[in-house]
C-alpha cells in the first residue's frame, strides 16, 4: 500500500512550464457568450389558450405569440433575463419568466392594454430551473434554485453537514412585498443537490419538486484505504499491473458493496437516503414539506429532469436517466468481462403513486439487447429508441402521455395505462419526428389538436398534427449564436448519431455539458501505457511510473464548460495532442486544446457503442462548440467582485504561504485571470490551472485541474481516519447526506477542508515546517473559504438585473450604482430595456452615459434615464450582460450596424 505520506514525502521538483514568446493583443470578447444552460419548461399557453409563450434562451427574450386556427402569428418579443429556462402563465395577461445565469424572475405583462414589459423583477438563489403556480386560487409561484447565491439574504452554510442544497422559493403572487427584489414568503430547503423540476396536483394543492442530480447511492472509497484490493482484473492485457486504484462501491439497502458483493461499510462514513422528490403542502399557511416518508420519494432516478401529473389518477410522471457507473470499464471488453460500452445509463419514466407512495420505473428502450454485438449506422434499433427525456404532457383524460427526447428528435407518444404496467413496446407510429432537432419541450392543446415544441438546435417552435404527426409550422426565432454553436452543438445531444444504440449521448453524463456528480471508472484494460507529455510542476515519486496506465480507475464526470486555455483534457490530461515536444502555450503540444478535445473521438467508440468514431468534419464542429462553453459567475463571490475579510485571507495564504513542502498553493493551482492574454486568446485566465501535470501525487500522474466550479460539489460530509492520509480527522459516522461524490479526481474527498487537512498541507515540525496550521483549523477553513469563491471568467455582476419602476427608486438605487460601477471597470456591459414613445427601448453604458437605440438620439445621463422610470407604465430593467454582448443585447439586435430604434 502507498500512503499519501509517501507520496508528498517522496517528491521532486519537475520540469517548469515552458512558454513562448509574445504574440498578439487581447481578443475582442465576444458579442455571444455560450452558457449551455439547460431549458425546463420553455413553452406555456394562456390559461385561454389564444398566446403562446416561449422563452429565447440564447436571445434573453420572451417570444409571444397569437395563436390562430392556422398556426402561430409572432406579436412581441420582450427582453427579461440572461439564459431564460422557464415561463409559466399566471393570467392570460401576466406571465413569469424564470432567469437562470441572471438568478431571477422577471413579472411581464403581456396584455394589449398597456405596453408589454418586464414589471418587476425578482431576485431569488443561485441558477433558477422552474416555476408553477399552486396553493390557494394558484396564486403562490413556487421556483426551484440551488441552495446558494448573492440574493439569498441568509447563511448557505456551505461548509456544513447534513444541509439539503435544494432550495425552492414560494412568492404570494398578490402580494410581492416592497423589498429591492421582492419579498418571498417562504424559501423551503429541501435534502437533496441542486432542483430542478416542479409539478403541481390536480387540484393546486400539492407541489411536487424533484432534485436535479439525485444520486444512486454510489460513493468512491480512496485508494489508500482500498490498497489494491479491487476486485480483478488488476492488470491490462499485456500484464501491465494497474496503479492502486479507488473503488465505487454502491448502497445495496443494507450494505456498500463492490461488483462482488465485498462490503466496505467501515470505510463509508456517511449515509446517502437518496431523497429525489419532494412533497409540498401549498395551501398551507407557510407552504412547507410535508412530514415525515410522506414528503418524499426516493430510488427515482439518477439525473431528473421534468415531471407531469396525471390530471385524472395523480400519478407523477418523471423523465430521468439511471446510472449504470458501479460498473467497471470501457473499451472492447476482451480482456475483462465488466464493460459499460453500450450501456453505461438508461432513459426512463418512473412514476410516483401517491396512494401507495411507491415509484415504479419504466425503461423507455424496452427492445434493446445490450448483449448483442454493436451494428453500424443506421440501424434499427438506434432509430427505434428514444434517448434524454425531457419536458413532457398529457391528455385532459389521463391517456396519452407526449415526451419530448432530446436526443433523438422525437416526441414519444405512450398509453399511460400500458407505461404503467410496463406493457408498451417501441413503435414508430407512436413516435413523431421533429425537424430543426433537439426538442426540449411539447405542450398539448387539445381544442386544435396540436402539439407546441421547442427545438433547442435551431432555437424555433414547431407545430405537430396529434391526428398524423404532421409538421403544420415551424418558426425560428432570432438566434444570436454564431453557426459553430448551432452546427456543433448536436453532437453532443443526438442519441441516434453518437451512440451505437440510439440511446445515449455526450449529454447524458455531461448533463447540458456540464456534470452528472457521478464517478465513473471507464479504465480499458484491452488499451496500452500511453506518454504523459508533462510539462510537470512537480514529481512526487520519480520512482514510480508517470505515464498513462489505461487502467485508471474511477474518476468524477467533468465538465465541458470552460476548457479553453486550459490545456489537455481528463483529470490526468491523457486526452492530449499527439504532437508534443515542445509544449508551448497558448497552443502547442499539451496546450492544444483542439487536438486534445479531437481525443474524444474514441469515446464514441469505447463507451457510446459506435463501429466506428465520427468523421472528422463533424468531431471539428463539435470541438469548435465545446470549447465556446463558458462557466457561470461564482455565485458564492460578492458581487461588486470583492472578498470577505476571511476568503482575503485564504486568499493570501493560497497565494504566499508554502504550505505544501516549500510550494505555495498557487505555484500549481495557477491563479492569473489574464492567463495567456498577451497571446490574444479567445477566452484568457488561468483559473487554477494553466494545464501543466504533477507527476505520482495520487499514485498516478495527473493534470492540476481548475477550481472554479469547487463551490457545486459541496454536499458529501464524512471521512474516514487514516494515519498516513488525515490523522486529524475525527472520524465520527456523520449521517445523512446529500451525495456521494467530493474532491479530487475519485470524488473520494469530502471537502476542501478535508483535502487540506491531509498530510502534506498541515505543519509538521520535521517534514511541513511551512504548512498550514494544524493546531487551529483557522487557516484551512480560510484558504477553503477563498477556493469556493474562486475566480471565474464571468465576474459575479454578470447576469444580475433589476426593475426600476415608479415607486421604487430609493430602494434600487444602490443595486443600480453598483451595476454602472462594475460595468465602467469591464466587468459586465450595462444593458436596459423600457418601453417609451410606444416602443421598446434599448440602452448602453459606454462608461460616462447611455446610448439610446437610436443613431440620431443623444446620450442620456444615468439620472436621465432613471427619470423616465418615474412614469407609470413605463419600468426600465437594468441587466448585466457579459462584456461584449451589450452591442448586441440593447441597441442592435442582429449586428447589422443599424440600430434597432432605427429599424422600426
Amino acid at each position: 500500500m502507498l500512503s499519501i505520506g509517501a507520496r508528498v514525502f517522496s517528491w521532486s521538483v519537475g520540469l517548469g512550464l515552458v512558454m513562448g514568446a509574445t504574440g498578439a493583443a487581447e481578443a475582442t470578447p465576444s458579442s455571444y457568450t455560450l452558457f449551455e444552460s439547460g431549458q425546463v419548461r420553455p413553452l406555456a399557453l394562456s390559461p385561454d389558450k389564444q398566446t403562446l409563450f416561449a422563452v429565447n434562451t440564447p436571445d434573453g427574450r420572451l417570444e409571444v405569440y397569437d395563436v390562430t386556427w392556422w398556426g402561430l402569428s409572432h406579436r412581441a418579443s420582450i427582453p427579461v433575463g440572461v439564459e431564460p429556462v422557464a415561463v409559466a402563465a399566471r393570467s392570460n395577461t401576466e406571465v413569469w419568466v424564470v432567469n437562470h445565469v441572471s438568478d431571477s424572475v422577471s413579472v411581464v405583462y403581456v396584455g394589449t392594454a398597456a405596453p408589454n414589459r418586464v414589471t418587476r423583477t425578482l431576485l431569488v438563489g443561485d441558477e433558477p430551473r422552474d416555476i408553477v403556480f399552486a396553493g390557494p386560487n394558484k396564486n403562490r409561484a413556487f421556483i426551484t434554485t440551488a441552495h446558494r447565491g448573492q440574493n439569498i439574504g441568509f447563511d448557505p452554510q456551505l461548509t456544513t453537514p447534513s444541509v439539503g442544497r435544494a432550495d425552492v422559493w414560494v412568492f404570494d403572487a398578490t402580494n410581492l412585498g416592497a423589498a429591492m427584489g421582492g419579498t418571498p414568503k417562504t424559501v423551503i430547503t429541501l435534502f437533496a443537490d441542486t432542483p430542478r423540476a416542479l409539478a403541481t396536483s390536480p387540484d393546486g394543492s400539492k407541489v411536487y419538486a424533484a432534485a436535479h442530480f439525485s444520486g444512486n447511492r454510489t460513493t468512491t472509497i480512496d485508494s489508500v484505504l482500498v490498497a489494491g484490493d479491487t476486485p480483478p482484473p488488476n492488470e491490462n492485457y499485456d500484464g501491465v499491473p494497474a496503479p492502486d486504484n479507488p473503488l465505487i462501491v454502491k448502497y445495496d439497502g443494507q450494505h456498500w458493496v463492490d461488483e462482488l458483493g465485498a462490503q466496505w461499510d467501515a470505510n463509508v462514513k456517511f449515509s446517502l437516503p437518496d431523497k429525489d422528490v419532494f412533497v409540498i403542502d401549498a395551501n398551507a399557511a407557510t407552504p412547507v414539506q410535508l412530514a415525515g416518508s410522506a414528503g418524499f420519494y426516493t430510488g427515482v432516478g439518477a439525473i431528473l429532469y421534468n415531471m407531469i401529473v396525471n390530471p385524472v389518477n395523480g400519478k407523477i410522471y418523471v423523465a430521468n436517466t439511471s446510472a449504470r457507473n458501479e460498473v467497471r470499464f470501457s473499451g472492447p471488453g476482451v480482456f475483462a468481462e465488466s464493460n459499460v460500452n453500450g450501456h453505461f445509463a438508461e432513459n426512463n419514466i418512473s412514476i410516483l403513486h401517491p396512494q401507495s407512495h411507491t415509484v415504479t420505473t419504466h425503461h423507455l428502450n424496452p427492445h434493446l439487447d445490450f448483449d448483442a454485438p454493436f451494428q453500424p449506422l443506421p440501424n434499427e434499433d438506434a432509430e427505434l429508441s428514444l434517448a434524454l427525456p425531457q419536458g413532457m404532457a398529457i391528455s385532459a383524460d389521463g391517456t396519452t402521455l407526449y415526451v419530448a427526447a432530446l436526443g433523438s428528435d422525437k416526441i414519444g407518444m405512450y398509453d399511460t395505462a400500458a407505461l404503467e404496467n410496463n406493457a408498451f413496446w417501441p413503435d414508430p407510429a407512436e413516435q413523431l419526428q421533429v425537424s430543426g432537432g433537439g426538442p426540449t419541450a411539447v405542450l398539448l392543446d387539445e381544442s386544435r389538436s396540436r402539439l407546441y415544441v421547442m427545438t433547442r438546435f435551431d432555437n424555433a417552435v414547431s407545430i405537430l398534427d396529434t391526428s398524423d404527426g404532421d409538421e403544420i409550422q415551424h418558426l425560428a426565432m432570432h438566434n444570436p449564436e454564431p453557426a459553430s454553436v448551432t452546427e456543433g452543438r448536436r453532437f453532443l445531444y443526438d442519441a441516434t448519431y453518437t451512440s451505437g444504440r440510439g440511446d445515449s449521448a455526450c449529454a447524458t453524463c455531461h448533463v447540458y455539458g456540464d456534470v452528472d456528480h457521478l464517478a465513473w471508472d471507464l479504465g480499458n484494460p484491452d488499451g496500452d501505457v500511453t506518454i504523459a507529455p508533462g510539462p510537470f510542476k512537480t514529481i512526487f515519486l520519480p520512482d514510480f511510473p508517470i505515464d498513462f496506465h489505461p487502467m485508471k480507475g474511477p474518476m468524477t464526470t467533468q465538465s465541458l464548460r470552460g476548457m479553453a486555455n486550459h490545456g489537455a483534457m481528463h483529470w490526468r490530461g491523457d486526452k492530449t495532442s499527439p504532437n508534443f515536444p515542445p509544449n508551448t502555450q497558448p497552443n502547442q503540444g499539451s496546450f492544444d486544446e483542439v487536438m486534445a478535445f479531437k481525443q474524444f473521438n474514441k469515446t464514441f467508440v469505447e463507451v457510446m457503442g459506435r463501429t466506428q468514431e465520427i468523421p472528422a468534419t463533424d468531431m471539428q464542429k463539435f470541438t469548435d462548440f465545446v470549447l465556446q462553453m463558458t462557466y457561470p459567475p461564482n455565485p458564492v463571490r460578492n458581487l461588486d467582485n470583492s472578498l470577505t475579510a476571511f476568503q482575503a485571507a485564504g486568499r493570501d495564504l493560497y497565494m504566499n504561504k508554502p504550505a505544501t513542502l516549500g510550494m505555495t498553493c498557487n505555484f500549481c493551482h495557477v491563479l492569473d485571470p489574464t492567463g495567456n492574454a498577451q497571446y490574444g486568446v479567445d477566452r484568457p485566465g488561468f483559473f487554477g490551472s494553466d494545464g501543466s501535470y504533477v507527476g505520482t501525487e495520487f499514485v498516478q500522474t495527473m493534470k492540476v485541474p481548475h477550481l472554479r466550479n469547487a463551490y457545486t460539489k459541496i454536499g458529501k460530509f464524512g471521512l474516514p481516519r487514516n494515519s498516513s492520509i488525515n490523522p486529524q480527522e475525527d472520524d465520527s459516522f456523520l449521517g445523512d447526506q446529500i451525495r456521494g461524490f467530493g474532491y479530487t479526481h475519485e470524488g473520494s474527498m469530502d471537502s476542501v477542508f478535508g483535502f487540506l487537512s491531509q498530510i502534506g498541507f498541515v505543519e509538521d515540525p520535521v517534514f511541513n515546517p511551512g504548512g498550514l496550521e494544524s493546531d487551529t483549523p483557522t487557516e484551512r477553513r480560510q484558504v477553503e473559504a477563498f477556493v469556493l469563491a474562486f475566480d471565474s471568467n464571468m465576474a459575479p455582476i454578470v447576469g444580475q438585473q433589476i426593475t426600476l419602476t415608479s415607486s421604487n427608486a430609493t430602494i434600487v438605487s444602490s443595486r443600480l450604482t453598483l451595476m454602472r460601477t462594475r460595468a465602467s471597470a469591464g466587468e459586465c456591459d450595462l444593458v436596459v430595456h423600457g418601453p417609451y414613445g410606444g416602443r421598446m427601448r434599448g440602452y448602453l453604458w459606454n462608461g460616462t452615459a447611455f446610448q439610446q437605440d437610436e443613431q440620431a438620439k443623444p446620450t442620456l445621463t444615468d439620472s436621465q434615464l432613471r427619470a423616465r422610470a418615474t412614469l407609470l407604465l413605463q419600468e426600465l430593467t437594468y441587466t448585466c450582460v457579459p462584456p461584449g454582448s451589450g452591442t448586441r443585447v440593447a441597441i442592435d439586435r442582429d449586428l447589422d450596424g443599424t440600430l434597432n430604434g432605427d429599424e422600426c
